[in-house]
């Protein structure tokens, strides 16, 4: 009877003694990563804990330390990982790795070592930044990338026509390089750089349609006795003029032709001047009637018209109107459309 229960206390003690075994061995493996762990995609199998730290910071902080460079062209802007505030937290990896290692029972665990089986668990590892470093980097990209367009204009003054050329604008994809920023900052494996887009954007006047909007604009000189005729914004013809004589001047300023007409009645001014036809209206094939053969308005009674009177060309003759030799004022009269500008300098 005695021998079986010793035989039985034996195989007992054996037992106790491999679990115990078993319990200290799994005890000394706390600290160690098991086989098959990744973070990332980084294996940190059969690790300690210092050592995969050690592995994390150098094959996962340091690149994501590198400054995210913004490219266009010869343009480059940098976002570094102090600006982005940009942390791994690789402790909580490290711990998550642990944790995932010590799933399971000692005797699981023990066993998966003995038979040299695989966790196979990738874990990954907690990216921070701030998300505001992003927005100020895109608005800087576009406050310096930006490009209004510029729209086709003229200036018009004594000199002539100033033709300022219509620029197409630019505009960066915003939108797009911010979602582009947010993804690469926390990509391991990405290059640590993005490529703007741009959009062309169009002038809403171009250079054609300038040259529609202003077929002919006219030049008057006062001083030079001469009318310039710009037509598709390039000089293209000079007349000789009579203006309005001292104290019937002849308005300076920016108008249009309000009107045009051909043998025209004269509406005589209720001026002194007019004498006995004050307020009468001449008809445009009677011999009093000053405006001859055509009439171009331009302001309150003021306008380009034929004479007569050859002699006042070149002089300051008239009641405030620009007189103009017969043929050249029906050639003018041709080239000159309702709207078009004068400039009387």
């Amino acid at each position: 009877m005695r021998k079986p229960i010793l035989l039985i206390s034996v195989g007992l003690l054996a037992i106790l003694t491999a679990l115990g075994g078993i319990f200290v061995y799994d005890a000394t493996r706390a600290d160690r990563i098991a086989t098959g762990v990744t973070v990332n995609g980084i294996d940190v199998g059969d690790m300690q804990a210092g050592a995969a730290r050690v592995k994390l910071r150098r094959m996962v902080i340091e690149p994501l330390e590198r400054p995210m460079k913004v490219r266009h062209s010869e343009r480059q802007f940098e976002l570094t990982a102090r600006q982005a505030r940009l942390a791994v937290d690789v402790e909580g990896s490290v711990q998550r790795a642990l944790e995932v290692s010590r799933a399971g029972d000692p005797l699981s665990r023990t066993w998966r070592q003995v038979t040299g089986a695989e966790v196979n668990n990738d874990v990954t590892a907690r990216v921070t930044y701030s998300r505001a470093s992003v927005k100020r980097l895109v608005d800087r990209v576009g406050r310096e990338l930006d490009r209004d367009a510029v729209e086709a204009d003229v200036e018009i003054d004594a000199d002539g026509i100033a033709v300022r050329r219509a620029r197409e604008g630019r505009r960066i994809d915003a939108r797009r390089l911010e979602r582009q920023l947010h993804r690469r900052l926390v990509d391991f494996d990405g290059r640590r750089s993005v490529d703007v887009r741009t959009a062309t954007v169009e002038p809403e006047v171009t250079d054609d349609d300038l040259e529609k909007r202003y077929p002919a604009v006219l030049i008057v000189d006062r001083k030079a006795f001469t009318l310039t005729l710009y037509e598709n914004l390039k000089q293209s013809k000079r007349y000789q003029v009579a203006v309005g004589k001292v104290g019937m001047d002849t308005p300076r300023g920016l108008y249009q032709i309000q009107n045009k007409a051909i043998n025209p009645d004269w509406y005589v001014p209720d001026s002194d001047w007019a004498g006995d036809l004050a307020g009468k209206v001449i008809k445009g094939d009677d011999p009093k009637n000053p405006i001859k053969a055509r009439w171009l308005g331009i302001y309150d009674g003021v306008g380009i018209h034929g004479t007569s009177e050859n002699d006042s060309i070149g002089s300051a003759a008239s009641h405030g109107c620009i007189r103009m030799r017969i043929p050249e004022v029906k050639a003018l009269y041709e080239d000159v459309p309702v709207n078009a500008p004068v400039y009387i300098s």
